[in-house]
Formats: structure tokens, sequence, C-alpha cells
């Protein structure tokens, strides 16, 4: 048991440290480092969508892609729902959201699967987000009324079983959101925000794998989510995309002994939306001078996301950006795929089941300085007795306490209900 934590805690750290100097590494020979990128965060409308709902993979520091199946498979890969080894689980989790700024947000997700025979599965969740109680102000700040906007999303989930060790899975969603209770600003009427969309995701699944001498199970996981329309709170503002996002994951249960086995797990995530490109008033007008239009359909987005960041523009000695004969500015070399690559997140995580009674999680999730600075470490446990379970997690901000997300907690009750 000694060797199995120190192995973990080994894992945990490996995976903090390679995340965190891979990407602050020349590429290609440039000499282009993350210091030479600017901060050029991607933001999208709804990203409630984009949450992790449960404590499971919420203690694995997010990476759930690749994990065994469970009712929160539906979030992260509903291709799984092919290999779970219950017919069918319900499971009810809660998160109270951002409470280093405030306490009354937070975050609920009800899912549930059965498996209706060796080929088919089918699910079915409910996330709702509610964001508090907010006081709406004109602009001389006088109090036009309170409310207490809140989203939801529900989901239908099915899962093919093709063969012995692949499946698919696609998801059905309708997303509302509603944040301004139809109030008139400046003279405009907002809306909701209504969404529909999908996720496909793909498992290959080998339960008689070996690392090195140790049997286990291997799994690798893909999925796109959140393929959905675009966004718009009134009949004026711009239409925004929802967190479309890919996911790739990998993961080993090693099974030391008929009381120990431990998991490990890697994801690789990226958003599939525009990258913003860089403007600049001149003659009193916004001018791209790099980068590309983020005006582009749902599909033509997630082929674009891949190679439309706009790097970083050259100057001259003068501090003055550097124009080229043709009208366009030249651009640093190496930092356009350098900021292709700092738009990918690393989640890492061990699992340790003793008896399948108990288990101790950890985990770490990391994410570029240029496009967010989420960087943060999970800790999770989950106690099964019969048919309950339940899980806990903690996340601790690496950035320290003025992260919103520092302190985190998540909460997950799941209940059996077809047995094994």
């Amino acid at each position: 048991m000694k060797r199995i934590f120190s192995l973990s805690f080994k894992v945990i750290c490996g995976l903090f440290c390679v995340a965190s100097n891979a990407w602050a590494q020349p590429t290609g020979g440039s000499g282009v480092t993350d210091n030479d990128l600017q901060l050029n965060t991607i933001t999208t409308s709804l990203p409630f969508m984009a949450i992790t709902p449960d404590s499971r993979a919420g203690g694995m520091g997010d990476a759930g892609t690749a994990l065994s199946a469970s009712s929160t498979s539906i979030y992260w890969n509903t291709s799984m729902l092919s290999f779970a080894k219950q017919k069918s689980e319900a499971s009810l989790s809660y998160t109270p959201w951002l409470r280093q700024l405030t306490n009354d947000i937070h975050l609920s997700y009800l899912a549930g699967y059965k498996q209706i025979n060796k080929v088919h599965s089918v699910g079915g969740a409910l996330r709702y987000f509610s964001l508090g109680e907010i006081t709406f102000t004109d602009i001389n700040g006088d109090v036009l009324r309170e409310d207490k906007p809140a989203e939801f999303e529900l989901t239908g989930a099915y899962a093919f079983k093709l063969a012995e060790k692949f499946s698919i899975g696609v998801n059905g969603k309708f997303a509302y959101s509603n944040l301004t209770g139809g109030l008139t600003v400046a003279g405009v009427n907002t809306k909701p925000g209504v969404v529909g969309a999908s996720d496909l995701s793909f498992s290959y699944y080998n339960d008689d794998a070996k690392l090195g001498n140790t049997d286990g199970v291997y799994t690798f996981g893909l999925t796109i989510n959140n393929i959905g329309n675009k966004v718009a709170y009134s009949e004026l503002s711009r239409r925004d995309f929802i967190p479309m996002n890919l996911k790739i994951g990998n993961s080993f249960l090693a099974e030391f002994d008929e009381y120990n086995k431990v998991t490990f797990s890697l994801d690789l995530q990226r958003l599939l939306v525009p990258t913003p490109a860089f403007y600049q008033v001149q003659n009193g007008e916004y001018v791209m001078l790099a980068g590309m239009s983020s005006d582009v359909g749902v599909v033509k987005s997630i082929l674009q996301s891949f190679y439309d960041a706009p790097g970083v523009l050259a100057k001259d000695e003068n501090g003055d950006y550097i124009q080229l004969a043709d009208g366009s500015y030249e651009v640093v070399k190496g930092t356009r795929l350098k900021e292709e690559l700092a738009e990918i997140n690393i989640a890492g995580g061990v699992e340790w089941w003793y008896s399948d009674v108990l288990a101790l999680r950890g985990g770490v999730f990391y994410e570029n300085k240029s496009k967010g600075n989420r960087q943060f470490l999970n800790l999770g446990a989950s106690l099964k007795y019969n048919m309950f379970s339940i899980d806990f997690s903690y996340l601790a901000s690496l950035n320290g306490r003025q992260s919103p997300l520092a302190n985190t907690l998540r909460f997950t009750l799941r209940l059996n209900l077809g047995g094994n």
C-alpha cells in the first residue's frame, strides 16, 4: 500500500511539472516561450455547460473522459455506458460555485442511465445553474428590480456498442439561459438564450491490458461536446458561441491485488471556438491586425479554431508594429503555433480504491496563463456502502486565494439501481 501511495503522489506531481514545463519551452527552435504570448482568453456564452458537475472527476483534476462508466459519464463520455459494470445508476451532484466571491451561486446535476441490453444503453441528465440574487440598476444607480437569474440544460443520451471493445455515444441537449428576466436596457428588450446542441463520443475499452507485469484495464476516450447554435440575448447583440470543446482521454486501471485498484487518468482538452483576433483603433475604426474573424458558422469555427491564433505582432525599434508591403502586419515567427498549443489544457489524476468500499483521489489541472491561467490541485474521496456511495472533492487553486475557484467543494450521491 505504501508503494501505491508513493506512486500516485509521484504521478500527480509529475503531471503538473510536465504541463507547466511543456508550454514554457521554445517551439520548433524559434525561441518562443510563454512569456512572449499576450493575454488572449477565449470566452463563450453559457459557460455553465462546461463546468465539471461531479466530484469523482472533480477530485482527479477534471480528467474524466476515459474514467470507468457511471451516471456522470453522460457529461464526460456517453459511449462509456456500454462498458458499465452496473446495469443502471442514478446520481445527484451539488457544487457551491465561486464561494470566494459570493455565497448564493450553485450548480446542481441529476443524471441516470440504464443498459437495455448488451448493445444499447440510454440515459439522461438535468443541469441547473443558479446565479443567486442580482440587483439591476439604471445608469444613475437607482434600483430597477431584484431578480434571480438561472440557466438549465436537459440532456438525452444514447450509447451503442460497436464491438467487444468499441462503442460510440451521442447526446441531444436543450439549454435555456435567462440572465436578465426580459429587462429593457437602453431601449433594447433582452431575451433568454436558447440552445440546441449535441455531443459525440467514442471509446476503446480493453479489460485484458497489462502495464509491465500488472494486469488492468486500458481505456481511450474521444469526445466533441456542445456542438450547437450561437446565442444572442437581444435582437441587436452579436451572437456568441457556446463552449464547444474537444476532449481526448486515456486511463489505466491497475489491479494490484484483490483489495487495491488504482486508476491513472490523463486528459487533453481544448475549446473549438475561434480565438479572438488582435484589433487596434486606426482613424476611429477597429482594424484587424492579426488573426481571423470570428463571424463564422459553427462548422467552420470548429475547423478554424485549430489555426486562427493571431500570435504576437512584431515591432520596430520605435515600438511600432511592422507593416508589410501587402498591407498586413508581421507576426513574430513561432508565436501562432505557440498560441495554438497554449489553448490545450492538461488534466491528470489518480484514484485508489480499497476493497470497492473506500476511494481516495488526487489530480491537477493546468491552463496556460495567456488563456485564463486556471491551475489547481484537486483532492477527493468516496465511501460506498451496499447500493449507495457518496463522493466528495476539494479544489485548491495553485494561483493563491485570489482565484475565484479557490476552495471549491463538490458533492455527489450515487445510487446503484441495477446491481452487478
